[in-house]
């Protein structure tokens, strides 16, 4: 007899994280889409509006007020900015269902810890729903697999996070790099600003055009260093400067941090091995090779690259994901075979696509 499949409700559906992640679902063995909800595109198959979903999900996107739409899910997925997830979850934990939100709205777990980063954002510091913030989890499996198979609620990293906190955790955590004064340069592709179009993700804008943005206030800066402070035993403080370099999809980030006395490069590929030792989706790379956005596109990869400066006594980490499968839906897919107790790499164990 076939095992019973994982019935999918996926709220924000049409937008890039929404179609990210039903292009996983229909390639995975034991979920199945129940619905497809949006503001946008509301009773047109979603195929009308990606085209190279037909034949495979051709399913129509329903209203979020519509009475017809179907409810009866294992685990809900909001693909959605902040705000929308933390005023709408409960009415799916009331019911048993598990909920993963790709926004800011949970992960934070605390009254306190929220209303700093919504501060940040320039957002009401004000949860809609606090009382149970306290029951989510921060949904980065390498951090905290421990803690998401036991939950109902995760919070979804942001992608940048990912990308930062995996490239330079091992390097704290094992007292080999200096906490203070390490620098995250990070580049990230268009698709990341999401699907709503803006006069500077116009084609003419962002052609053979680079810049930097948010230089002093990015709303991941928060999560990356509570991350960081949490591997190290002691309070994080970094810098980060984001940039949008004119590609589809993609994230680079090149960290330095200065190696505390005594470490080499033996040391740091030891800790990174130690570290990483059975996570599926981390790879380390030797001293010196190149890594491209291009060697993880579409994939659930994270690729590290560590190298030492001699002349300057620099870590210098080389971080690469694809910002819309480990930074977004693939790591939301992978946090939801954790939750509901399958094998983790389940529909996220294919290589990307190359060139």
């Amino acid at each position: 007899m076939a095992s019973k499949k994982i019935k999918v409700g996926l709220i924000g559906a049409t937008g890039y994280g929404g179609v990210g992640l039903i292009e996983l679902l229909i390639k995975h063995p034991s979920a199945t889409i129940i619905a497809l909800i949006d503001k946008q595109g509301i009773n047109k198959a979603i195929s009308v509006t990606y085209p190279h979903l037909k034949g495979f999900c051709d399913l129509p996107v329903f209203d979020p007020t519509d009475p017809e739409c179907p409810d009866e899910f294992d685990v809900v997925f909001y693909a959605t900015p902040d705000g929308v997830g933390q005023r709408d979850a409960s009415r799916w934990l009331d019911k048993d269902i598990k909920v993963i939100d790709y926004s800011g709205d949970f992960r934070f777990n605390t009254k306190e810890h929220y209303a700093s980063y919504a501060e940040r954002i320039g957002r009401p510091k004000e949860h809609a729903d606090p009382d149970i913030l306290t029951s989510s989890v921060y949904g980065l499996p390498e951090f905290h697999r421990r803690e998401i198979v036991n939950s109902d609620l995760v919070g979804n990293p942001g992608c940048y996070a990912v990308c930062c906190i995996l490239g330079i955790a091992p390097a704290l955590k094992y007292g080999l790099a200096d906490r203070e004064g390490m620098v995250f340069d990070t580049k990230s592709g268009a698709s990341g600003a999401g699907k709503t179009p803006s006069p500077l993700f116009h084609f003419p804008a962002r052609h053979e055009s680079m810049n930097a943005y948010k230089v002093t206030g990015h709303q991941h800066v928060y999560e990356i260093e509570r991350e960081l402070s949490a591997v190290s035993g002691k309070n994080v403080r970094i810098t980060f400067t984001p940039h949008v370099v004119p590609i589809s999809r993609g994230i680079i980030a090149t960290i330095y941090a200065h190696l505390l006395q005594g470490a080499d490069m033996e040391n740091v590929r030891e800790a990174y091995s130690n570290m990483y030792r059975g996570e599926p989706f981390v790879r380390v790379f030797s001293h010196g090779e190149i890594l491209s956005t291009t060697d993880v596109r579409g994939s659930n990869f994270c690729n590290i690259s560590l190298n030492i400066d001699s002349r300057t006594g620099k870590l210098i980490v080389i971080s690469v994901i694809d910002n819309l499968v480990k930074g977004q839906a693939g790591n939301a897919l992978q946090n939801m075979n954790i939750m509901m107790g399958i094998g983790e790499t389940v529909g996220l164990m294919h290589t990307g696509n190359f060139p």
